[in-house]
């Protein structure tokens, strides 16, 4: 992960923000939960998706429009964010990921691991911590 990488993430990151509007409440309480070891039930994720519903498929669109922007595959943008989770220290729970088990008919992995993050990748991070942390519940939702 490199500083570029860090900045285009913050770019594409804030469009995803901006397009989740309000929605996005929901969300973020339950990341509160999730970083306080609370680990959210089937009920809960379902309400949380069912609650951002159309934002959800809005932020995906910004998601690809602000990638396409930035010249980020969506693949590389996937590894950054796993960076950023790892260099803020947070829980690895991806609920698009659980919602697409579910809708296959198999109960999601709900493993709220933290893995630590690299000395590079923390303070590649840190000049964007606050803003990084503040919309890490994004990162629930694959975006």
């Amino acid at each position: 992960m490199t500083r570029q990488d860090v900045q285009q993430f913050v770019r594409v990151r804030r469009k995803v923000r901006d397009a989740l509007g309000s929605s996005f409440t929901g969300v973020q309480t339950v990341w509160t939960d999730v970083q306080n070891g609370q680990n959210p039930n089937v009920l809960q994720m379902l309400g949380v998706l069912r609650e951002v519903g159309s934002s959800v498929g809005t932020a995906r669109q910004a998601q690809a429009a602000a990638l396409s922007s930035e010249g980020m595959s969506a693949e590389r943008y996937a590894q950054v964010r796993a960076g950023v989770s790892r260099a803020l220290g947070l829980p690895n729970v991806d609920f698009a990921q659980a919602a697409q088990a579910l809708q296959s008919g198999q109960v999601p992995d709900l493993n709220s691991t933290v893995q630590s993050g690299t000395a590079q990748e923390r303070a590649l991070v840190e000049p964007f911590r606050r803003e990084l942390t503040a919309t890490a519940a994004a990162g629930l939702l694959g975006l």
